[in-house]
């Protein structure tokens, strides 16, 4: 395996103290279906069963009154003399009903999470932590920091007062995500806020330590910020609400810890389903490309299926006899064609010429078919 890349490790007042290799688990793939998936069952464990009282709805005489009365057949209040007596009741469409499908307190509440796939998850979050393009498309302040991840020395374990927490985190530049959850605290929309929950905030950075000698004191009313021992880390905390890229403050002691904690020594490291991602880079590759069959550039044009109902030139592939008989078809057909036109010529040429003397005749009868005055002469 190559070599891991060298992190910074910074003194209290942001000056860089020494180095210390990267985790191998820092290397581990980053697989955000797997982080929703365990995250969403994992915020499920710690739910509180709740239900209606069995006895809601239900606290009152109520019988049908049965068929044969033309009204519904739900059950109505008994009695006289007030407005409540024949009145629907116990139905969740009447008032004063109970509800539709009362919850029960026995309802599956918790998930059981593969243990390989909750290992998987905490892995891939601690590697998204350490991508800078990540924790800042996270929403983290983290323009000032000065690397990503970000390693203090063993002393950040021994700070005991809120006000030293402060001046360490304005010395590595981490204070300004600090100030932004601050910033962000609104009170909740809805009926938590009178449930012990009144506010809400964004969250801010992670500090994990290996031993706690007063860091949990300094650091713990800091708005925003949470604190994790390097043996108990948690997905709910490296990925709130599944989204990976946590900004994460570690001690030295505990970034070196995860060395042992993961590795040959404690909980194995996924693997990548892929060594190399860039399948462009893989097929034009020359060792693949030297096995393939040669790109076929111009694509074989083929030609048009004709008829040989209606082409005699694909009937003559077909049966040449038949194509012979139509042709000599067609040919009888076009001379009886013209034999039919000359005749209808010379029948029109005769037609025409005797009209030819028509208008004359006309003329003629006309003016011998007049009758005069007999007596115009004196007869």
């Amino acid at each position: 395996m190559a070599a891991r890349p060298l992190v910074s490790v910074f003194s209290l007042t942001g000056e860089k103290a020494g180095e210390t290799t990267l985790p191998e688990v820092m290397t581990a793939p980053m697989r955000p279906d797997i982080v929703q998936f365990v995250h969403t069952n994992m915020a499920k464990n710690n739910r509180q069963a709740y239900a209606v009282s069995p006895w809601a709805g239900k606290n009152v005489s109520a019988h049908s009154w049965g068929t044969g009365r033309a009204v519904a057949r739900i059950p109505r209040v008994g009695g006289g003399g007030t407005s409540r007596s024949g009145q629907g009741a116990f139905g969740n469409m009447c008032r004063g009903g109970r509800m539709f499908a009362p919850t029960k307190t026995w309802r599956k509440w918790h998930r059981k999470i593969n243990g390989t796939q909750r290992r998987y998850a905490v892995a891939s979050a601690l590697a998204a932590s350490a991508v800078p393009a990540l924790v800042m498309a996270r929403g983290h302040k983290v323009d000032d920091v000065p690397e990503i991840p970000l390693v203090l020395d063993n002393t950040l374990e021994s700070a005991k007062k809120t006000s030293a927490a402060k001046d360490i985190l304005a010395a590595v530049g981490a204070l300004a995500d600090v100030e932004k959850a601050a910033d962000s605290k609104k009170i909740r929309a809805g009926k938590g806020k009178a449930r012990n929950r009144r506010y809400t905030l964004r969250r801010g950075p992670l500090v994990i330590y290996k031993s706690n000698d007063g860091v949990e004191q300094a650091f713990r009313n800091l708005p925003g910020v949470e604190l994790c021992c390097v043996d108990r880390l948690n997905l709910l905390q490296l990925a709130p609400g599944g989204h990976m890229g946590r900004f994460c403050i570690w001690s030295q002691a505990a970034l070196d810890a995860l060395n042992t904690i993961y590795g040959k020594e404690g909980k194995s490291i996924p693997e990548d389903l892929m060594a190399n991602a860039d399948l462009a880079r893989i097929i034009n590759s020359d060792e693949i490309q030297s096995v393939l069959n040669p790109a076929k550039r111009a694509n074989k044009k083929f030609l048009r299926k004709k008829n040989p109902l209606t082409s005699i030139k694909a009937l003559a592939k077909l049966d040449p006899y038949a194509a012979a008989a139509r042709e000599s078809e067609q040919r009888a057909e076009a001379a009886r064609k013209d034999q039919k036109a000359a005749l209808l010529k010379k029948k029109r040429d005769v037609s025409k010429s005797k009209k030819q003397y028509k208008a004359q005749g006309k003329a003629f009868y006309e003016q011998v078919s007049q009758q005069g005055d007999v007596c115009a002469d004196g007869f």
